[in-house]
Parts: C-alpha cells; sequence; structure tokens
C-alpha cells in the first residue's frame, strides 16, 4: 500500500481540519454599496475587531464604500466609518443575504462568517465559510439540481481537489478563492438539492492526486460530444492524466450537437486576413469551405495551415472546436459536437453513467484514467500513525 508522504499530509490538515475558506464574492465588479440582510440565525457584529451589537433575524446592514473606508449603517441608524466589518454567527445555523444596491445586482444567500473592508476600487466582500458548506454551494452552483448522488460525489470530490490545489490564489486580495468560474462557481449556499450535502459529506476528504501525489487539475465541461479532447490541442501542453478517448455516455445529451450558420464572405475574411489562408493557390481557395472532422483535431484543414480549431472557437464563438463545414448557398454551416473545452469529465457523461448504475469512483477512474482517488487519505494516515493497520 502506498501512503502520501507525511508533508502532504501536513499542508492539508490545517485546511480541512479548520474547515474554513476564505471566499471572495461578486468579484465580477466593484461593488460600491451592498445590503446585508440577516436570514437565518443571529450574528455578532465587530468592528475594527471591536464588538458592537448583535445582528437578529431580520435585521439589516446598509455599508457603503466611501473615501477608502466603510460607511456602516444598522437599518436606518448610522454607526460610523470604519476599516473593516466581520459577523460571526451565534447561532449553529445561520445565513445572510446579500443584495448589492450600487450596481444593483440579484441577491444570494451565504452561510457562516462574513467580512467587508474596502478594497482600491469598491467593497472586499469575503465569505469564510466551513469547507462542506463552501463544497455544497459550488457543486449546486456548477452541476445544478435534480442529478444523480453518484454525480454529485462526482462532482464534490472534484471541487475538493481544486479548493485544495488553489488554496492561496487570491492571496494578495485578503482572499483565498473567489466566486467566477475561473476558480469555481459559487453562486449562493446551498439551497435547493438537499441530495448535494450528503455527497459532500459521504466523499468528506476524498480528492484525486496524481503519480506524483499531488492535487490534480480536476478540469471538466458540458459535453464533449462523444469523444474527449487532448489537452494540449487546447492549453498547448501535455497532462499525464489526461487524454482523448471515446465517450459514449454523452452523445444523446441534450447539448451532444449544435449547428450555427455563418456568412460565407465573413468566414473567407477571417480566414484570410485573421488567419492568414493562402490565397495563391485557388483549388486550396475553395477547400476552405469544406471540413470534415469525424473524431477531435487540432487544426482547421491540416496542421501545415497554422490554424488552431480552438482559435476558431473564440473567433466565432462556437460551442466547441469539434465541428465539420460545409457550404450552403452564400453560408457556411458548422455542424458541430459537444459544448466546452473538452477535457477532463464530462458533466452530461458523468450524469447518464450515474443514472445507469456506476458509482462516483467509477465515474471520476473514467474520466481521469491517470489519476488516484484517495478515500480518506487523511483518516489512513491518522490510522497508520497510530499503529492500527
Amino acid at each position: 500500500m502506498k501512503w502520501v508522504p507525511f508533508a502532504f499530509f501536513l499542508c492539508c490538515f490545517s485546511v480541512l481540519f479548520s474547515q474554513r475558506i476564505r471566499v471572495g464574492i461578486y468579484r465580477d465588479q466593484p461593488i460600491k454599496r451592498i445590503t446585508l440582510a440577516n436570514h437565518k440565525g443571529n450574528y455578532l457584529m465587530f468592528l475594527d475587531t471591536l464588538p458592537l451589537d448583535t445582528i437578529k433575524q431580520f435585521d439589516f446592514l446598509d455599508v457603503h464604500w466611501q473615501n477608502g473606508r466603510i460607511l456602516v449603517k444598522k437599518g436606518t441608524l448610522e454607526i460610523g466609518l470604519f476599516e473593516k466589518l466581520l459577523l460571526v454567527p451565534a447561532d449553529y445555523e445561520n445565513a445572510i443575504e446579500l443584495a448589492p444596491t450600487s450596481p444593483s445586482l440579484k441577491a444570494r444567500r451565504y452561510e457562516d462568517e462574513f467580512e467587508i473592508s474596502s478594497g482600491s476600487s469598491g467593497l472586499t466582500i469575503v465569505n469564510i465559510a466551513e469547507m462542506n458548506n463552501y463544497l455544497a454551494g459550488v457543486v449546486e452552483s456548477e452541476g445544478g439540481g435534480g442529478k444523480h448522488l453518484e454525480y454529485y460525489k462526482a462532482q464534490a470530490v472534484m471541487s475538493r481537489t481544486y479548493a485544495l490545489k488553489y488554496m492561496g490564489k487570491h492571496k494578495k486580495e485578503g482572499f483565498d478563492l473567489c466566486d467566477r468560474t475561473h476558480c469555481q462557481a459559487y453562486f449562493s449556499m446551498l439551497k435547493n438539492t438537499p441530495l448535494i450535502d450528503s455527497a459532500v459529506k459521504h466523499t468528506q476528504y476524498h480528492v484525486l492526486l496524481d503519480k506524483k501525489k499531488q492535487f490534480i487539475d480536476c478540469y471538466f465541461h458540458a459535453n464533449c460530444g462523444g469523444q474527449l479532447a487532448e489537452p494540449q490541442h487546447v492549453w498547448n501542453s501535455k497532462i499525464e492524466y489526461l487524454s482523448t478517448f471515446r465517450d459514449t455516455f454523452c452523445t444523446y445529451s441534450k447539448q451532444a450537437t449544435w449547428q450555427k450558420s455563418i456568412p460565407m464572405e465573413e468566414w473567407k475574411n477571417a480566414l484570410i486576413n485573421q488567419f492568414h489562408f493562402p490565397t495563391t493557390d485557388s483549388t486550396l481557395l475553395h477547400a476552405m469551405y469544406f471540413f470534415d472532422q469525424p473524431y477531435r483535431k487540432a487544426f482547421y484543414l491540416h496542421p501545415t495551415l497554422g490554424i488552431p480549431l480552438r482559435d476558431l472557437r473564440d473567433k466565432f464563438n462556437l460551442k466547441s472546436t469539434f465541428f465539420s463545414v460545409y457550404p450552403e448557398n452564400d453560408q457556411v454551416v458548422l455542424t458541430g459536437k459537444g459544448f466546452g473545452h473538452g477535457v477532463g469529465m464530462c458533466q452530461e457523461g458523468a450524469m447518464k453513467m450515474a443514472k445507469q448504475g456506476f458509482s462516483y469512483m467509477q465515474i471520476l477512474t473514467f474520466y481521469f484514467p491517470g489519476a488516484q482517488l484517495n478515500k480518506p487519505y487523511l483518516s489512513r494516515y491518522f490510522q497508520q500513525s497510530t499503529g492500527k493497520l
């Protein structure tokens, strides 16, 4: 039996057993003003580290960014200007509803602690969340409701692995991860899918590791179109635990195919002006409207032309790089497969596997064939260290 190195356990121990993570929320644009309404439980309010009041259910705070400090009001009562606001739960179950008013954005609810301070261009809003609460919110934000338990377990393991691998990614900004998709989508506390809470707790401490016992990158996408993509076709670098292979689980799902028509002149001009398609050969010019991709390729028509399919996807806002092309009247028609970059776990394929009776371990092994699922690696370590194994 192989054991993860001791140093590896130590670096994860404090995170997992403290079970707290600092998540920057509403990071898409600067927030100048926000209302915080106590949705559930009671909170203790600290302003510049001093305990000032208890925020009871249905109380609300108005926090306004003002000249590099924060103006805090409780209801209509102005409390004053401060450097930092901290809300700490006084009860076991608690939640705050946050509603930005400048700019006006959709309200969200989160559990656990909150810290608000002044950033360079607005408020820095941080949810200091219990790890399991954070993961439950992420899985619901990324995977939606109404899915099978085993799918949620697979997504929970991936989300936990990502959180541990990139902990401290936004350290300079005052938090560990943010709520945007370039970290992990975290648009709310768990609201509508209690099954996700079971999935997170069932897989507690389970992570995916590479051969060097390091956390892997848990890439995923909506639908691969029947074939996973080579990582180097997307990011110009190989990943040892990922490769291309056929996936028949997603081929009949809702995002398995797509079609888009583009004016022929627009297609031609883009290929010539932006991608330097050669114009001296009339035969080759005619061929620019015909492209068959029965299996995933990296380049349009031929590698010698140097036109990456990923660049065409970006240029024409396509759902994937897995498409074929043919002319029709004054249009070029793109018939495509899949939705997303195609690397890692295909979400719709994983959902189908779960419905067909595959376990979350089988799902993860299928989509990350070169990775190792350690379950649960920390508890095994402590059993070994006390002589129980």
